[in-house]
């Protein structure tokens, strides 16, 4: 039997409570299909280390996670640590010391689930929108000087190279060419940022010339927050920067229903490296220890996980389930509507399994 190491990483908030739950639905899934096992380990790196060790994870972190063959993260964040010494020193150190740089994030309304949208438009949604996630605006490149004085300064110097452009275009491409309708649009803001941005473009242009089956667009971001919410017919796969893209993909969720659904991968194309998978809801300290938070983000992201890990007829299973039981709308927790806690939903996931043929 194949047997699939995953180093389990809860964090914070309700990290752990979704992940764990997650862990339980990887097991059930392996179980029904049969042909696999989850060998997931726990690590307890996040904010409760730092309070303790001042590090979110140990200096030897990803020297222990090269060995897995994937990462199961839950969430980022404490409202007594600075956002960005969590972020960096957690999700960004393994996201960047992985070279995992192309963030993917799906996006479809689940059945039965209502978004803030008619529901004829809702519907139309079925995106993947494809995340530069290792330089762009978030490369960590700028400084500040003179704190304290009244010309202090801080700057974030937006950081694009040709081959950061290139492989995260052709990534796009590849993606957009599995999909159907095999429509690509390019987000860009080269109107305003003249340097960086038209560099985006031109490289993108020069990627994408090489897929002549693909319908190809360019459209300024603001353009395609407004796309997104009145023609989301319109939109397939997207590829945008890392802070376009960020604010894209939450913006896709919550358009979709809840941000709690939301799923992404932080892949490594190459597979040299362990590709990560979290859920998108963040830490949500308002509800951590209610019993309320929302698992279905963790199952897509687990769905995700296995797909990437060449059990894709298990993934499909999976979300089948996840289908299944928000189709019936009985078992859904607070942000969608209902009142079931996190085990509620996943003892009825789990039981869905057991019905579907693989």
């Amino acid at each position: 039997m194949r047997r699939l190491r995953i180093a389990a990483i809860g964090g914070d908030g309700i990290g752990p409570e979704v992940i764990a739950a997650g862990c339980r639905v990887l097991a059930a899934t392996a179980a029904a299909d049969g042909g696999f096992a989850c060998d997931i380990q726990d690590f307890d790196w996040g904010s409760a280390m730092y309070r303790t060790t001042g590090q979110m994870m140990p200096a030897d972190g990803l020297r222990q996670l090269e060995g897995f063959d994937a990462i199961f993260f839950g969430a980022v964040g404490a409202p007594d640590i600075p956002d960005h010494v969590t972020l960096w020193e957690l999700r960004l150190a393994i996201c960047q010391g992985f070279d995992q740089y192309a963030n993917v994030r799906p996006t479809r309304l689940l059945p039965s689930v209502t978004g803030p949208l008619r529901e004829e438009l809702g519907r139309q949604i079925d995106w993947v929108i494809v995340r530069e996630n290792s330089e762009g605006e978030y490369a960590g490149v700028g400084g500040r000087a003179h704190r304290g004085l009244p010309i202090e300064v801080g700057m974030d110097v937006a950081v694009f190279t040709r081959a950061g452009v290139e492989r995260i275009c052709r990534h796009a491409c590849e993606i957009a060419m599995s999909r159907p309708r095999k429509h690509l649009t390019v987000v860009t803001k080269s109107n305003a940022q003249r340097h960086g941005m038209v560099f985006w473009d031109e490289v993108c242009a020069g990627v994408t010339a090489q897929y002549p089956e693909l319908t190809v667009e360019k459209v300024l971001v603001d353009a395609m927050t407004a796309r997104m919410v009145m023609q989301p017919g319109r939109v397939d796969t997207v590829v945008a920067t890392n802070l376009h893209a960020d604010i894209l993909s939450d913006l896709a969720s919550a358009l979709a229903g809840s941000l709690g659904i939301g799923a992404t991968g932080n892949i490594d194309p190459s597979r040299k490296r362990p590709s990560m998978f979290e859920p998108i809801h963040g830490s949500a300290f308002d509800i951590t220890g209610k019993g309320i938070a929302n698992p279905l983000g963790a199952f897509w992201t687990a769905a995700m996980l296995l797909e990437h890990l060449g059990e894709a007829a298990a993934g499909r299973r999976l979300m089948a389930a996840v289908e299944a039981v928000t189709g019936r709308g009985a078992v859904l927790t607070p942000d969608l509507g209902g009142t079931a806690t996190t085990a509620a939903v996943t003892d009825a996931v789990i039981a869905a399994l057991a019905g579907i043929n693989a």
